[in-house]
């Protein structure tokens, strides 16, 4: 048993019987008293789809902590549903809930004296939120994902939430009519499970099996099949051995961890957000990390899966066709993985994967053979010039056009930006700037999957290019570049844009520039005036208040 503050609250004698007393009122019998406690950090909620299935997996896990040994005691923790808030004010509090999560997961482990922790969840920022607390916490942890959703069904095409959003922009310019939006809607999530591309939410669970911290195979699971019950299970059996042997997080989240799940993200396509995310976590860790690493990788790791947003196929047929374990066997044949980065099970990445074979069966292809990328280099790009000093983040890969030159639209809010992608006042050639969404100005960086999507459904994702101090969902394709820093509320280049002002987006370049003379860029400046905050009570007001710049992954605790 570690010698640490639990134990001591819970076996040292009489003097410790009024808090023996409080957990015999929860089931404790006094056999348990010399028994690790692990917390069990639920993020179950029927708020969404995503996170609807968790407390099924939650009662598995916590059944496999009692027959390894251990008192499990289970907490709740939020979610914001990114799918139901998006385009809506409620989108504000996303990137926020992050925080909250690992706070709350956090402030539970430490006031109770844990031995360790097993989080689950579901909808995007469950995973990053977990994840920031497991590293502040570095006690023996697991994470295990709630499972991707199945694909809808619709006219012979398989359907995702981001379907939904295309097809408004699709009806709005007259290319659907009223009954087949509403069929797309009805038919675009049947079930329990995170959205089904390789979004956000299954972008940052292969993220976490590539660096140890949840099992081989778990991360492109459906949330509904016996087998995620069966993972949840073992994953508590696995975490107590690691709290025997005192494997702790931060022996697993090195600085090897971190390249390899940046090495896989680029191979399977994933989300914008994981790079957010992933600064987010190191920073937590004591990792050094910072975009120019997205960058150096990604011209290094080709993209080798086949998924939607800009893809054919969902999480779940990358599961049937290896899934992420094919995925990491190939980069480390290849010399793009630390084989000997140590995982939760205690044993290596290259020992995980000894079995798995060099190259994908040939009777599938979502993912595909090394000599056949989908993509020579990885697809997230990291563009900096005089807009974006401290850089941005683009998806680069199936843009047909990998730069534009046009004049700026120039919109302070994301309603403003949709009202007129949905009036049909933007044209081929024109770049939206979309501003005052940064973590401080929205504050909260909301996403940007409406007006993006509306985009797409108005054909105009390969002649339009979008900037933002926001963020994209990870179902977002198109030349579209977010987290430019500085943001528009801190001052930053972005905040001087002028309508008709030419901006260029040169994907192969990695820039992102505003050509307009340097003396008349200091004028602007001179006379900017920073905007009143939108909130002054509340947490949004609060997160306004610590939040960093996404450069350094919008942390709030530096």
């Amino acid at each position: 048993m570690p010698d640490n503050l639990r134990s001591q609250v819970v076996t040292q004698g009489p003097a410790r019987s009024p808090n023996r007393a409080m957990l015999r009122a929860v089931g404790f019998e006094d056999q348990d008293f010399t028994k690790p406690i692990v917390g069990v950090a639920n993020g179950y909620s029927t708020i969404t789809p995503c996170n609807m299935g968790l407390n099924d997996l939650a009662l598995r896990a916590q059944a496999g902590i009692r027959a390894a040994g251990a008192m499990p005691q289970m907490f709740g923790t939020i979610t914001i549903s990114d799918g139901i808030s998006m385009g809506t004010e409620g989108m504000k509090y996303s990137l926020v809930s992050r925080e909250v999560i690992a706070d709350s997961i956090e402030t539970v482990c430490s006031g109770q004296s844990m031995d360790g922790v097993l989080a689950i969840g579901g909808c995007d920022k469950n995973m990053p939120g977990a994840m920031i607390a497991i590293a502040r916490l570095n006690i023996p942890a697991i994470f295990v994902y709630g499972g991707t959703i199945k694909p809808g069904h619709y006219n012979g095409r398989d359907l995702t939430v981001v379907s939904a959003f295309e097809a408004v922009g699709e009806y709005s310019t007259g290319r659907m009519d009223a009954s087949e939006l509403l069929e797309v809607e009805r038919r675009a999530c049947p079930g329990a499970g995170s959205c089904g591309g390789m979004y956000t939410a299954n972008t940052m669970s292969s993220a976490f099996e590539a660096m140890g911290m949840s099992l081989i195979y778990s991360s492109t699971m459906a949330a509904e099949d016996a087998e995620k019950a069966e993972s949840a299970e073992k994953s508590g059996f696995v975490l107590l051995e690691a709290i025997r042997n005192q494997i702790l997080p931060r022996q697993i989240l090195t600085r090897q961890a971190f390249e390899n799940a940046i090495s896989v993200i680029m191979a399977v396509g994933g989300s914008t957000n994981a790079v957010l995310h992933l600064l987010a976590i190191a920073h937590a860790t004591g990792v050094t990390l910072s975009l120019d690493d997205f960058e150096t990788i990604r011209a290094r790791v080709p993209v080798l899966c086949d998924l939607k947003p800009s893809g054919r196929y969902v999480a779940t047929d990358l599961h049937r066709a290896g899934g992420i374990p094919q995925v990491m066997k190939m980069l480390l044949v290849q010399g793009l993985l630390h084989g000997d980065a140590l995982t939760i099970t205690g044993q290596t990445i290259a020992e995980l994967l000894a079995d798995i074979p060099a190259e994908p069966r040939g009777d599938q292809d979502v993912i595909r053979p090394w000599q056949n990328p989908l993509y020579s280099q990885g697809h997230l790009a990291i563009l900096r010039g005089n807009l974006a000093a401290e850089g941005s983040v683009a998806k680069i890969t199936g843009v047909k056009k990998p730069k534009i030159t046009g004049p700026a639209r120039v919109f302070d809010s994301e309603e403003a930006a949709l009202a007129a992608i949905l009036a049909g006042q933007i044209k081929a050639g024109d770049v939206i700037v979309i501003r005052y969404e940064g973590p401080k100005g929205g504050p909260g960086m909301r996403e940007m999957l409406a007006p993006t999507s509306a985009i797409i459904g108005a054909r105009l994702g390969d002649s339009v290019g979008l900037i933002t101090d926001g963020r994209f969902s990870g179902g977002t394709y198109g030349m579209v570049v977010g987290h430019v820093a500085p943001e528009a509320a801190v001052g930053g280049a972005i905040a001087l844009v002028q309508e008709g002002d030419t901006i260029v987006i040169d994907a192969d370049a990695r820039l992102l520039q505003l050509q307009v003379p340097e003396p008349e860029l200091e004028r602007r400046r001179a006379a900017w005036q920073p905007p009143k905050p939108r909130y002054t009570t509340g947490v949004l007001a609060k997160y306004a208040k610590l939040v960093s710049s996404s450069s350094i992954g919008a942390v709030t605790d530096l």
